[in-house]
């Protein structure tokens, strides 16, 4: 039987609660945040050293920024992404190297033609195959010839030239033929491009002799072609009057596509003209059919008294009075290029 030496419950000599003293319990937790603040020191301060540590690391990052940017300006071709250097740019090219290149160089004989305004390039390599082009006298039937400057090229026995790409717009008045030259000596659109000099330009598609409106000249066989040619689907906007108020059935059967004597035609819009009669229609077409405007009103029993073009690949008449042209501007041509 196990014998109870401390029968009193003094400790020591003392007598026992059964409880920890409540004394040694506070000086404990005194002595873990007296650690604390021994080991992290005051917060007011740390938060203070974290604030300058910052400061001076976003100063030293700018002063650093600041001396490359010094650099980099000083020695612009020097500037390194990385370790490694960028590749000096390609200077462009001047007009001056351009031309003098060609002069050395040559150009070849098919871009010739199509610069001389005569056709496109893939339609000069069929005129060279078949033997239509000479060079200084020679029948030359190699696509790749390239012409020098001093050479004599002529296409069917004429003499041509490759000519700098001129562009222009004129704003067609009726009674003017769609034609470089008429044989019943009516007049022609060219009639109207006084001022030119001698550069020589082709119109670009056909206005009828009584149709106004937006018409383009060029010697840029390359241009025309992608301009007229029905797979490139260049948009025309048209402004036609009738000689009686358009129908709604009449209107919607346009809309369907009608059937005419040389195949089925559809339009991309047509709709009434705001705030005018309704005999008044704006339409909307890809096609370049002959008469292909008229034709779809007189199938309906309609007659056209005024056909206006007022848009043709995104070219307008604005500020161009009637009988008037201009060049038209980079832009424009840089759009064209892209269609």
């Amino acid at each position: 039987m196990a014998v109870d030496k401390n029968p009193s419950g003094k400790r020591d000599g003392k007598p026992s609660s059964g409880k920890r003293e409540g004394k040694s319990r506070v000086s404990n937790t005194d002595n873990k945040k007296g650690l604390r603040s021994t080991r992290h020191g005051d917060v007011d301060k740390r938060r203070a050293d974290r604030k300058n540590s910052a400061e001076s690391f976003s100063k030293t990052r700018s002063e650093n920024e600041g001396a490359k940017k010094k650099a980099f300006s000083k020695d612009s071709d020097n500037a390194y992404k990385g370790n490694k250097p960028f590749k000096k740019a390609k200077k462009m090219e001047t007009q001056a190297s351009i031309d003098k290149r060609v002069e050395k160089d040559g150009i070849r004989l098919n871009k010739f033609i199509a610069n001389a305004g005569i056709c496109s390039r893939r339609d000069a390599d069929k005129h060279i195959v078949a033997g239509s082009v000479t060079v200084n006298g020679k029948v030359v039937d190699s696509m790749g010839y390239r012409v020098k400057s001093t050479e004599e090229v002529k296409f069917d026995g004429t003499t041509i030239q490759a000519e700098k790409k001129v562009y222009v717009v004129l704003n067609k008045p009726k009674n003017f033929i769609t034609t470089r030259e008429d044989t019943h000596g009516r007049r022609t659109v060219m009639d109207l491009l006084s001022g030119m000099g001698d550069v020589r330009v082709y119109p670009v598609g056909r206005l009828d002799r009584n149709t106004t409106g937006v018409l383009m000249f060029t010697n840029d066989g390359e241009m025309t072609k992608r301009l007229t040619h029905p797979t490139y689907g260049v948009k025309k906007m048209y402004h036609v009057t009738l000689n009686h108020s358009l129908k709604q059935v009449h209107l919607e059967k346009i809309l369907d596509g009608l059937h005419l004597e040389d195949g089925s035609i559809y339009v991309d819009s047509v709709s009434y003209v705001n705030n005018a009669p309704k005999t008044e229609v704006g339409i909307e077409i890809s096609s370049g059919k002959n008469r292909i405007v008229r034709r779809i009103f007189e199938s309906l029993g309609y007659d056209v008294v005024k056909l206006d073009r007022v848009m043709m690949a995104g070219l307008t008449k604005k500020n161009i009075k009637r009988g008037q042209w201009r060049f038209l501007t980079q832009e424009e041509v840089n759009f064209l290029k892209m269609i």
